[in-house]
């Protein structure tokens, strides 16, 4: 689980550069990019909603 917590803020850091071109400079490719970059969050964090779910209820079924 520490792997996917560290992938999920190395993507939210690389979007930092594409946020300011974007809302500083208007740069319209760079909104392209935050877009994309936020539905791969979104997806990383639904996996890893459902990693988290998984091993509640298998924790739970155990006992």
């Amino acid at each position: 689980m520490n792997n996917n917590f560290s992938k999920l803020k190395d993507l939210v850091m690389s979007l930092e550069g594409d946020f300011e071109k974007f809302y500083e400079k208007g740069n319209a490719a760079a909104g392209t990019r935050v877009r994309k970059g936020m539905q791969d969050l979104k997806n990383m964090a639904q996996d890893i909603r459902k990693e988290v779910q998984d091993t509640k209820n298998s924790t739970a079924d155990k006992k």
